[in-house]
């Protein structure tokens, strides 16, 4: 049986609300909207990377301030190429990036080339919202690389929060490994690059103590032309669910599917 549910970003938020139900009935849209909100904060924490290797990527083909509403200034120490740091400004008011508006600040950190073992990206959210719900926390993004010819990162979570229209806070944390499969040859143009997150895991967890883990079933693949993760599977578990998301077979579009256990299956969008 399917059944299909459109979550986006700006409702997702009404996620993680647990009911007490069997097992029979586990196949309802509160608990389905649980598994929206939860790849709703990957996908803004991916969003965030993305800003990140935008902004700091200054060489011949790319500046700083391309391919973002947003008003960008850099600091470095005097007589010193790094660390850099760039505070990406979407004002007050906001404006809006790939159809999505974001509002407040995102200071990053740079602390050498990001193409070279152990330079550290750290993303820090300042009074930051996307379509009206506020995130907090910071994430690192640490090169890892030890075979040159497959550049790899960490990506780190801490203090991770999603606030949602209503007020309602999930705290959220995890640490998944990032491997680039091409662009390799071209670093300094982003469009190319397509990335794989070959294992990790995330939690998500409401002010009332439900927590949903999300852990890397399949090898997901996020091209950085696509706003979301186009293939891949994460493993799910919390409260009554228990299950699978599927991302699909790699097109650049918004949807998965949540299969639970029992063999219900939900074809979701963001």
């Amino acid at each position: 049986m399917k059944k299909t549910i459109f979550l986006f970003l700006t409702i997702c938020a009404s996620a993680l609300t647990y009911v007490s139900c069997s097992k029979d009935e586990v196949a309802n849209q509160t608990d389905t909207t649980a598994v929206g909100a939860s790849v709703a904060i990957d996908a803004a924490n991916e969003m965030d990377i993305n800003t990140g290797l935008l902004v700091t990527n200054t060489g011949a083909t790319a500046k700083p301030a391309a391919g973002t509403c947003a008003t960008i200034t850099v600091t470095t120490p005097t007589g010193q190429s790094y660390p850099k740091v760039f505070l990406v400004d979407y004002g007050t008011a906001g404006c809006a990036d790939n159809q999505l508006t974001r509002k407040g600040k995102l200071k990053i950190t740079l602390s050498g080339p990001i193409i070279n073992t152990g330079s550290k990206l750290t993303i820090e959210r300042i009074d930051y919202s996307i379509n009206g719900i506020k995130l907090e926390g910071t994430i690192e993004y640490t090169n890892t690389t030890t075979v040159a010819t497959v550049p790899q990162w960490s990506r780190k979570v801490t203090n991770g929060k999603f606030t949602d229209l209503q007020g309602r806070v999930y705290t959220n944390s995890g640490s998944h490994t990032v491997k680039q499969t091409a662009g390799v040859d071209t670093p300094y143009v982003l469009e190319d690059n397509v990335y794989e997150m070959t294992e990790g895991t995330h939690t998500v967890t409401t002010e009332k103590g439900a927590t949903l883990t999300l852990t890397v079933q399949e090898t997901l693949v996020k091209k950085y032309s696509c706003l979301y993760v186009s293939k891949g599977k994460l493993k799910i578990e919390g409260g009554f669910l228990k299950g699978v998301i599927d991302y699909g077979n790699g097109d650049c579009d918004s949807n998965f599917t949540y299969t639970h256990e029992s063999g219900v299956s939900y074809n979701l969008s963001m």
